[in-house]
């Protein structure tokens, strides 16, 4: 059951990648299933890039929808990683189409740094799938899987690289702001998230 504030957030939430989706309708005329990729690939990067941005307000969030941190954290989560499932499975049965088939979207490509994040989508999925096993497997590797779960930051930041340079939604400058932006926000909840250890840390006494 959702409470009035919790239904008023996803709706404002809904409402902001209506309007990117909109954005991105508007640039370039595509084939509904290029569409549907573009499209998937925003709101994914969005709903993981809200998962990520929460983390510094556990306690601020907990209280205002009166819910589970956790769950919230979790449903924008699933969210993105669910449309970025779907993402390579429609590229792939385009390339199925295709006269001439290809794995290169498929493969990490180390050939350069431009080849490396022009198929960047692919690395920043594997970051992501091992970033959501780390997170599910958490409690039988208490001690490592934050490490691991932290490999989320390294996923947005790929994937944002990949979308400036592979570019036909972020030749929009307003598409391009916002998704920047994004990662920008994400970067601040990691360094937020990190002072907040840092004051939770035991100060160990030194011996007098």
């Amino acid at each position: 059951m959702f409470s009035e504030r919790e239904a008023a957030f996803f709706a404002l939430v809904i409402f902001f990648g209506l309007v990117v989706s909109l954005l991105a309708y508007s640039i370039t005329p595509t084939d509904p299933v290029t569409l549907t990729t573009r499209l998937l690939a925003l709101n994914g990067y969005i709903a993981l890039s809200i998962a990520v941005i929460m983390t510094p307000f556990l306690k601020e969030i907990t209280l205002f929808f009166k819910k589970s941190f956790i769950k919230l954290h979790h449903d924008f989560a699933t969210v993105g990683l669910l449309m970025l499932t779907l993402l390579p499975i429609l590229v792939f049965l385009q390339e199925l189409s295709l006269d001439e088939f290809t794995l290169a979207p498929f493969i990490p490509n180390f050939e350069s740094v431009f080849l490396f994040f022009f198929y960047g989508g692919i690395v920043a999925l594997i970051l992501i799938y091992v970033a959501v096993g780390a997170a599910l497997l958490r409690r039988k590797i208490t001690t490592y899987w934050r490490p691991f779960h932290a490999l989320m930051y390294l996923a947005l930041f790929v994937g944002v690289v990949h979308a400036n340079v592979i570019g036909i939604d972020f030749a929009n400058l307003y598409i391009r702001m916002i998704f920047d932006g994004l990662f920008a926000a994400a970067i601040g909840a990691f360094v937020l998230k990190r002072l907040q250890f840092i004051r939770l840390r035991p100060r160990v006494k030194k011996p007098v």
